[in-house]
């Protein structure tokens, strides 16, 4: 099932089913507990992020091609930071550019990311995916002079500006995707192709990683994962491209969808 989150014409919020010709039918429960298709026509006035996350827990130089690209070694252990719940942001809603902290080196990147569907706590690699709602495409906006410069010697600085999470459009449920590490993941700025990929480049994949963050570690329901991104981000390119006022850029996953939002800079 594909699932997500809208806004009726009167503002209320409700879950919904995507289907294969692109009709949304009401869906009645609780995302993160039981709930069921009714078959009802849903009115989707606004389109909005899946889930609101419990925690974001992202991790760093997980594709091989992209700790090479930045001529980073590959890492022993999963790198992880966080981002915090002001960075969600909803399919076709802007990402906005910082401009009170201001940052001219703001990037993209497609990530393939997991939602964790039950508490989790010391799961073995075995057993990893049966704690997984489902996949959803995200976003990791990074702004890079924060992240490698100003921040303190933390990403998580460049990585928290509001609007750096988008998610979406839907959350594939797990099984319709039994191995989340076979998918084709791209991202699309104006048109042009930037990253065109595969998730089984990860060097740790979505059961290593959750075997890893819950290994003495509580991980509530409504977790979202960050699994990394893969090569051809904006700050590697030679001259570097990134993100400016007018650009739309996209996240497409294999099975799961397309994310779309604009840039826009931040009001003064």
């Amino acid at each position: 099932m594909k699932l997500l989150r809208y806004q009726d014409k009167s503002g209320h919020v409700h879950l919904g089913a995507q289907h294969a010709d692109g009709k949304v039918t009401l869906v009645e429960g609780e995302l993160l507990g039981k709930h069921h298709d009714t078959g009802k026509p849903a009115d989707v006035h606004e389109l909005l992020a899946p889930i609101e996350p419990r925690d974001i827990i992202c991790i760093g130089l997980n594709y091989r091609k992209h700790a090479a690209e930045g001529g980073q070694p590959i890492p022993e252990f999963p790198v992880v930071f966080m981002k915090n719940s002001g960075t969600l942001q909803d399919p076709g809603k802007p990402i906005i550019l910082p401009r009170t902290l201001t940052s001219d080196s703001v990037d993209y990147e497609c990530e393939l990311a997991v939602i964790i569907g039950k508490p989790c706590y010391n799961v073995k690699r075995d057993e990893a995916l049966s704690y997984v709602l489902g996949y959803t495409c995200a976003n990791d906006v990074s702004a890079r002079d924060w992240q490698m410069k100003y921040g303190g010697t933390q990403w998580c600085r460049g990585k928290t500006f509001a609007t750096f999470c988008p998610l979406g459009p839907v959350i594939t449920t797990a099984d319709e995707i039994p191995n989340p590490n076979a998918l084709a993941i791209k991202t699309v700025l104006n048109g042009q192709v930037m990253q065109d990929w595969n998730t089984n480049d990860m060097i740790f994949d979505v059961p290593t990683l959750i075997e890893f963050l819950s290994g003495s570690t509580k991980l509530a329901a409504g977790t979202v994962i960050l699994t990394g991104t893969p090569h051809g981000v904006g700050g590697a390119r030679k001259p570097p491209v990134f993100l400016q006022p007018g650009d739309t850029v996209s996240i497409e996953i294999e099975k799961i969808g397309t994310l779309t939002n604009p840039v826009v800079a931040e009001a003064h």
